[in-house]
């Protein structure tokens, strides 16, 4: 409603009847009582005024030729624009089936003629005050509707939080007990290694000196294959060394992804924290019954440290991250997508980062089927997801942004189209204020 609460206007009056002198008796009255009045003579008329100008009330006649009240008052509730305005009838008519079928078309109020102008302007002032009412209910509606959807997404995002802290714990933990054992294993490898040489060159030695072994000794290097086993034995010391550092390397990884769990802001290795992030999803990158491994392709800037929260910024990649892997879970698409200029014939993700006018720039981006416009314009609204249910909240990539721009600084986009892969584009400066 456009009401002015001064005391020379009080609401814009719209009056329909097709008798001039009924127009000009009501529209004395109520400019008399401060009002300001609009005039029609048929619905037509009436229909067209609308559009031109919202009234506040509309004071409608029923008999009129071409086009009644009733159909008048039908016209107006259908239009979206219109159907909020309070419409009182206005007729000489005083039968019941006639108030009732003025109620049902949607009318607010019916009032008899011969009319009292008291009367007029009280059942007007009774609209308006109803329509106020409804008006400050629906603005109440419309705030507490955002506070509920704020605190729902307050409440989701603190459960993602508690989530990633209890991750970073049970990582901790299990890189700690992992730990132990596999550092006595790789440091006692390397010894194992010499004194099975030392073995090795004794039996050696022993061919040497004893060229005619006994029967006994033939059979048992004819039954173990001697030669064999000693050739291979080098083979096998390399890979469980080999194996033994990839272990090292995922525990190292493990550690630090839990030592980003922190709450404080400090300057850190953004591509460790990528780096961490990978290996909590590796499971995920493997070959499926649907597609092929993906293949992470790694473009790294030489960044300096940046000033950030860490555990924040890890939960964000790790969001970034499965989004990728969920699109190409979906299929691979064609061409080039945004920054990054290859094309993929396989599944691949592609992390890009750059350093540029005192921030960093950090690119994740999938050969996917693309995302469509109507999904990327909602694509960091809170609670909206494309999932099936039990799949995913949709406060992925609304927390992410948030992180981003709000704790960060920065700017979290989305640049997608369809079969041409999605890529989101991290920037937050080098520096924090608060740091």
């Amino acid at each position: 409603m456009n009401f002015d609460k001064t005391n020379e206007y009080k609401a814009n009056i719209l009056v329909v009847d097709d008798t001039p002198d009924n127009l000009r008796l009501l529209a004395a009255m109520l400019n008399t009582e401060g009002y300001k009045v609009r005039k029609a003579l048929n619905g037509k008329m009436a229909l067209t005024a609308c559009q031109m100008v919202l009234p506040d009330v509309i004071l409608l006649d029923i008999n009129m030729p071409v086009m009644d009240g009733y159909e008048v008052c039908k016209h107006l509730k259908a239009d979206e624009k219109t159907s909020q305005i309070p419409v009182i009838f206005i007729s000489a008519l005083d039968d019941v089936l006639d108030k009732v079928k003025a109620f049902d078309v949607g009318g607010a109020d019916y009032i008899t003629k011969p009319f009292h102008a008291a009367e007029v302007v009280l059942r007007i002032e009774n609209q308006i005050k109803l329509r106020l009412l409804q008006l400050k209910l629906e603005e109440k509606n419309l705030l507490l509707q955002q506070a509920l959807d704020n605190l729902k997404a307050s409440q989701v995002q603190q459960i993602q939080k508690e989530k990633m802290v209890a991750l970073g714990q049970l990582v901790a933990g299990i890189a700690h007990e992992v730990n132990n054992p596999i550092s006595f294993i790789y440091g006692n490898l390397q010894y194992v290694s010499q004194y099975m040489q030392d073995l090795v060159n004794v039996i050696e030695v022993y061919k040497e000196e004893y060229s005619k072994p006994t029967p006994k000794i033939q059979q048992i290097v004819k039954d173990t294959d001697l030669n064999f086993l000693t050739l291979d034995l080098q083979d096998l010391m390399g890979a469980m060394h080999r194996g033994a550092e990839r272990i090292r390397s995922i525990v190292l990884a493990l550690q630090n992804f839990s030592r980003h769990d922190e709450a404080k802001m400090k300057k850190v290795n953004i591509h460790e924290g990528i780096e961490s992030s990978l290996v909590m999803l590796q499971h995920r990158l493997k070959e499926t019954a649907d597609r092929p491994a993906i293949a992470i392709v790694k473009e790294y800037d030489c960044l300096p440290l940046v000033a950030c929260y860490p555990g924040e910024l890890n939960q964000v990649f790790m969001h970034l991250l499965n989004n990728a892997i969920d699109a190409l879970d979906k299929g691979v698409g064609s061409g080039e997508p945004g920054m990054l200029k290859n094309q993929y014939p396989t599944p691949e993700v592609r992390i890009c980062t750059k350093s540029e006018n005192h921030t960093v720039k950090i690119c994740i981006a999938d050969n996917g089927s693309g995302i469509p416009e109507s999904v990327r314009s909602r694509a960091f609204d809170p609670f909206f997801t494309t999932k099936s249910v039990g799949k995913g909240s949709g406060l992925g990539l609304s927390i992410s942004h948030q992180i981003i721009v709000q704790k960060h600084q920065g700017q979290l986009s989305l640049r997608s189209s369809l079969a041409q892969g999605a890529e989101f584009l991290i920037e937050i400066p080098v520096e924090q204020p608060e740091y």
